[in-house]
């Protein structure tokens, strides 16, 4: 009996690689438990009871995103070599500030005593931009 049970966690230890191995290549859950022959049950299954299971599919699908990526720029690259046009785009748009996507807010903000805030307000309002990075807001015009 203690056989079959060893011979049952070499090979479940051997398809947890094969799953790795396939997650590095396409990190597609789907896609590499087909090819390692594995349910998607269990692969999550083992996800669940297996800590470092999980941790080792998590670094292998992010290691398998990134060459995903790197293959996709080179495709990117060779299609903006030919000079297609939505790939020039693509590439600037993402590449270049002058060329990104921009939004731009015009408007006219008036005020009337009535509006002004309370000092309780004010103080949230002081507190807020200070966590948002305004170290150095006073509340006083600059």
């Amino acid at each position: 009996m203690k056989d079959a049970k060893t011979t049952i966690q070499n090979r479940q230890a051997k398809n947890k690689l094969e799953i790795i191995e396939q997650l590095k290549k396409m990190p597609i859950i789907q896609v590499a438990c087909q090819r390692a022959g594995i349910g998607r049950t269990t692969f999550y299954d083992w996800c669940n009871k297996d800590k470092e299971f999980k941790k080792a599919t998590d670094e292998a699908m992010k290691e398998g995103e990134d060459f995903i990526s790197d293959i996709s720029e080179s495709q990117l690259i060779s299609l903006i070599r030919e000079k297609s046009f939505s790939a020039l785009q693509l590439w600037l748009r993402t590449h270049h500030p002058k060329y990104a996507s921009r939004l731009e807010i015009n408007g006219q903000l008036t005020t009337h005593e009535e509006d002004e805030l309370s000092p309780e307000q004010k103080a949230v309002v002081r507190r807020a931009l200070r966590l948002a990075g305004y170290k150095k807001y006073d509340g006083q015009k600059q």
